[in-house]
């Protein structure tokens, strides 16, 4: 009986250590010590678990349009904590808003990253990203009114 009870107690912790194990981590697919800035315009977002999809248009030295995408730290219950509900962040990313953003580049070089910073034409913060790592909650720009976040 104690044995049986010592084997269901460690598939207990096994069950509860796989989750943390399999979920991956930014250092290994983003370059944080090489952040770079872009200027570009969106022409997609996706506010989905677990991190939100960021695609956007930059034009590089050559004149060419380059297509890239980032993740965002915060997932969405993250984003809505920090007033940024699924209406108010697709509004704020519609296609062809103008951004500035900063993100940690792919390591594997490829046009995908880890967005660190995210501001519109205005210089305004994007989603709360302003600069922060993960797990930071979101930030910048006043929460929308009581009304607007029970839409949302």
């Amino acid at each position: 009986m104690k044995m049986s009870k010592l084997n269901l107690a460690g598939a207990a912790l096994l069950s509860l250590a796989i989750p943390a194990i399999a979920h991956h981590g930014t250092g290994a697919s983003y370059d944080l010590s090489k952040p770079i800035t872009l200027q570009g315009t969106v022409t997609e977002f996706h506010y989905a678990n677990p991190h939100p999809q960021l695609f956007f248009d930059v034009t590089n030295e050559k004149g060419e349009v380059v297509h890239w995408s980032a993740e965002f730290y915060p997932n969405p219950s993250q984003l809505q904590q920090g007033g940024w509900g699924k209406r108010r962040s697709e509004a704020a990313l519609a296609p062809g808003t103008k951004i500035r953003i900063t993100l940690a580049p792919s390591r594997a070089g490829t046009q995908v990253g880890a967005i660190l910073r995210l501001l519109n034409e205005q210089g305004e913060v994007l989603l709360g990203v302003a600069g922060g790592g993960p797990g930071e909650a979101p930030q910048g720009g006043p929460a929308p009114s009581g009304s607007e976040q029970k839409k949302e």
